[in-house]
C-alpha cells in the first residue's frame, strides 16, 4: 500500500478501499519484543478517540499488578496492510503509543523514550536520521542451527539458497512502503542482510520492528526459521546492526564541512567523540543479551576496540568516505550494536552520547587506519585504544553508573531494564552447560 496515511480519516478510507476487517495494534516491551492484539474495524473509531485498554502488568518492564491499567493509542501515520495475511479478510497494523488511563504518556513505553530524546534536538531544528544494517540467519527450523547454504559474502545464487526468500521479503517490505537499498548474502553460511534506506529515527525504529517481523513471517512461509540472535553459530561471524546516523537541519547535513580534510563539521567530530567516550556505558542497551558478547570478540569482524576510522572496519566508529556531490551522505557508522537490541532504546542512547559530545565539545582523537586486531596490547595502549565490555555483567556494571543512560531512558526504564538484565545474567551464570559437562565431568 503506497498511499500516504496521515490522519484517522485516511485510515478509514484505506479500510474501505482494501476491505480491511481487522487491525493489529503493535508495540514493544522494554526489551524490544513485539507485542500485538487485534481489534475489529468497528471498534476503531473508539480506539482513535479513547485508545484501547489492556493489562500492562504482563508486559516486561511495564506496570506492577496494582497499577496495571494501560491504554494503547494508535498512530494513524503507521497504518499499513499486512501482506502475509491478505489471503484472509484484510488485516492491517498500526503502531501504538502507550498511555496511562489519564491520557499522559507512559514512561515505560520505548517509543515514548525515543520521542522524548528526539524532543531534545527540536529547539535547534535538528532531525536525527538513521540507517541500520541488520544481519540475520536462516535455519532449517527454530530448534536447530542447521544451515540452508554454505555461501559467503556476496555469493551468487549457486551458493545462496535464500535469494528467493530475500526477494519475497523485499517485495513484502516494499508493499508496506519500506524502501530497501540492497540485499545480499553475508559472510557466514546462511547469513543474510537487507539494508534499509535512512529515515527519521522514530519512523526507522518502527520500521526495524516491522522488518524483523516480515523477515520471520516470510521465512515461515518457506518452512524455515529466521533469527536475529547475535551469535548463533560457534566459530562463525555473528550478526550485527551497524547504525549509520546523521543530524540534519532542514535539508542541510549538519555533519558536513567542505573545508575539513575529513569533510566533517565540528558538530560531527564532537558527535563521534561522544559515541567513543560513552560507548562502554551504552553497550548494555545496544548489545543487551548474554549472547551479544559472544559476537563482540576479536577476529570475527565485530568491533570491540574504541576508536574511529574511515576505511578501517575494525574500528568501533567508521566515517564512510566522502563522494563529491554527496554531501547529504556524510554520516557516522556505529558498528557495535546487534539486531537483538530494542531499536527505540538503542537509537536513544546513541543520540544521547553524540549530543553529549556536542554539548561538551569533546576532543576527537586521531583516526586509526591500521588493522587494530593485529596490534599488540602494548600498541593499542600506546594509542589510547580501549575495549568495550567483555560480558553482559561487565556492561551492566558500567550502565548502572551512567547518568547519561539514566537520563536518556528515564528512571523507570533504566531501573526495569537493569533489573531484567541482572536476572538474565544470574540465570546464565548459574546454568551448567554442555560444554562444561563435556570438559569437566570426565576430568574432575
Amino acid at each position: 500500500m503506497k498511499e500516504q496515511i496521515k490522519t484517522k480519516d485516511d485510515v478509514f478510507a484505506a479500510i474501505d478501499k482494501y476491505d480491511v476487517r481487522f487491525v493489529r495494534f503493535w508495540f514493544t516491551d522494554i526489551l524490544g519484543i513485539p507485542k500485538s492484539f487485534a481489534i475489529n474495524t468497528n471498534e476503531l473509531e473508539g480506539a482513535f478517540s479513547e485508545g484501547m485498554g489492556f493489562d500492562g502488568s504482563s508486559i516486561e518492564g511495564f506496570a506492577r499488578i496494582h497499577e496495571s491499567d494501560m491504554v494503547a493509542m494508535p498512530d494513524p501515520t503507521s497504518f499499513q496492510l499486512i501482506p502475509w495475511r491478505q489471503q484472509e479478510k484484510g488485516v492491517a497494523r498500526m503502531f501504538c503509543d502507550i498511555l496511562r488511563p489519564d491520557g499522559k504518556p507512559y514512561e515505560a513505553d520505548p517509543r515514548y523514550v525515543l520521542k522524548r530524546n528526539l524532543e531534545r534536538i527540536k529547539d535547534k531544528g535538528y532531525s536525527f536520521l538513521v540507517g541500520p544494517e541488520l544481519e540475520f540467519f536462516y535455519f532449517k527450523n527454530e530448534s536447530s542451527t542447521e544451515i540452508l547454504d554454505t555461501g559467503g559474502y556476496f555469493d551468487l545464487t549457486t551458493l545462496d539458497a535464500a535469494s528467493d526468500l530475500r526477494r519475497d521479503t523485499i517485495l513484502a517490505l516494499d508493499s508496506m512502503g519500506i524502501d530497501v537499498e540492497y540485499s545480499h548474502h553475508e559472510v557466514a553460511p546462511s547469513q543474510h542482510e537487507i539494508d534499509l534506506r535512512y529515515m527519521d529515527a522514530l519512523k526507522m525504529a518502527d520500521t526495524v520492528m516491522t522488518y524483523k517481523i516480515v523477515v520471520k513471517e516470510i521465512a515461515r512461509k518457506y518452512g524455515c526459521h529466521a533469527t536475529f540472535m547475535p551469535k548463533p553459530i560457534f566459530g562463525q561471524n555473528g550478526s550485527g546492526m551497524h547504525v549509520h546516523q546523521s543530524l540534519f537541519q532542514g535539508k542541510k547535513n549538519v555533519m558536513f564541512n567542505a573545508g575539513d580534510p575529513f569533510h566533517l563539521s565540528d558538530e560531527a567530530k564532537y558527535y563521534i567523540a561522544g559515541l567513543l567516550k560513552h560507548a562502554p556505558e551504552i553497550t548494555a542497551v545496544t548489545n543487551q543479551w548474554v549472547n551479544s558478547y559472544k559476537r563482540l570478540v576479536p577476529g570475527y569482524e565485530a568491533p570491540v576496540y574504541i576508536c574511529w576510522a574511515r576505511r578501517n572496519r575494525s574500528a568501533l566508529v567508521r566515517v564512510p568516505m566522502y563522494k563529491p556531490g554527496k554531501e547529504n551522505a556524510t554520516r557516522v557508522e556505529f558498528r557495535s550494536p546487534d539486531p537483538g537490541a530494542n531499536p527505540y532504546l538503542a537509537f536513544s542512547v546513541m543520540l544521547a552520547a553524540g549530543l553529549a559530545g556536542i554539548a561538551n565539545k569533546y576532543e576527537l582523537p586521531a583516526p586509526q587506519e591500521q588493522d587494530i586486531y593485529h596490534m599488540t596490547d602494548a600498541e593499542r595502549a600506546e594509542r589510547g585504544i580501549t575495549s568495550l565490555p567483555g560480558s553482559l555483567n561487565d556492561a551492566i556494571a558500567l550502565t548502572e553508573q551512567s547518568q547519561l543512560v539514566r537520563e536518556a531512558l528515564g528512571d523507570h526504564v533504566f531501573n526495569a531494564f537493569l533489573t531484567n538484565k541482572k536476572k538474565e545474567w544470574d540465570a546464565y551464570r548459574m546454568n551448567v552447560t554442555e560444554w562444561e559437562l563435556e570438559r569437566y565431568l570426565p576430568l574432575l
